[in-house]
């Protein structure tokens, strides 16, 4: 990435800094900057970090954040359930995009919850958002948990008896479960052994700090018990008037039917299944990827 500017900061929000980094030069030629919302709630940018490549594939900006509570922004651990809201990480989005400049004119990339976050943001209808990418997300967790148990009850025998048996126990930080936890992953989360780099320290970032994924979601992917349990958009797609585009993999724990409210509801809706992944098209057929979402773009600069 040598060859493109990079630009880090810290942006006041409320009484705490977001962390954000841009790729490339925001005037960006006419090019739509791109805004990138990491997973969780809870992860780091750092394993969506690959499509700052974007930004050598057609020379527009990408900028990624973590969000309040993660990476590098400020850690806030004994804030409590009621504190991490959607309606905060939105807050957060559009006080990023005033603070860069480009809230009249960008393009926003969400990554599972990024994804959730991107649609609660794109129902709105802000007119600076002129194209929109869910990758691999959930309009309905109710309808992710029933997938996550159908995919579940596909893993080993004795894995399922692991799980169910530290889940009944409460024993969910046993190493055994952890364990039993990573057959599910490295089968619907990241198909790529061992995880890259950048996925495992996101990974290795929650292990130290899980505040927000704990109480927004609970301690695992298929373990949804926290305030997000209930969280649907299924119901308000219909107002997303952005062009967008959805991704998901062939292996993905967001399968065809967790994404098929956007297919159906979203006007503009194209969907791209990529055969070889599972939730990280972006790692896991890394260059297809970065290819598609540049391509989509450069129809809506």
């Amino acid at each position: 990435m040598s060859a493109v500017e990079i630009r880090e900061g810290y942006m006041p929000f409320r009484d705490y800094k977001t962390w954000y980094r841009v790729t490339g030069k925001l005037d960006g030629n006419g090019r739509l900057p791109l805004v990138v919302a990491h997973g969780g709630p809870g992860c780091t940018h750092d394993y969506v970090d690959a499509f700052k490549g974007i930004a050598e594939i057609d020379g527009r900006a990408v900028i990624h954040y973590d969000q309040l509570g993660n990476g590098k922004s400020t850690h806030l651990p004994d804030k409590g359930a009621d504190f991490w809201t959607v309606e905060l990480f939105l807050e957060e989005l559009d006080a990023l995009l005033a603070h860069l400049g480009i809230s009249q004119h960008y393009a926003f990339l969400g990554q599972s919850w990024g994804g959730m976050l991107g649609a609660e943001h794109a129902v709105r209808q802000p007119a600076g958002l002129k194209a929109l990418i869910i990758a691999n997300s959930p309009a309905n967790m109710q309808t992710w948990v029933a997938e996550a148990n159908r995919l579940r009850r596909e893993l080993p025998e004795d894995v399922q008896a692991t799980l169910l048996k530290h889940e009944a126990e409460g024993t969910l930080t046993h190493p055994d479960y952890l364990a039993a936890s990573r057959v599910f992953y490295d089968r619907h989360v990241c198909r790529v052994t061992p995880w890259p780099e950048d996925v495992a320290r996101t990974f290795a970032a929650m292990d130290e700090d899980n505040t927000v994924y704990r109480h927004m979601n609970g301690p695992t992917e298929f373990h949804v018990i926290g305030t997000m349990k209930d969280w649907t958009i299924e119901d308000r797609l219909s107002r997303i008037v952005a062009p967008t585009l959805l991704i998901s993999g062939a292996y993905d724990e967001a399968t065809p039917e967790v994404v098929r409210p956007y297919r159906e509801s979203v006007t503009n809706c194209t969907w791209i299944l990529f055969p070889n992944s599972s939730h990280m098209p972006h790692v896991e057929e890394k260059e297809e990827c970065l290819a598609k979402v540049s391509a989509f773009l450069q129809e809506h600069d």
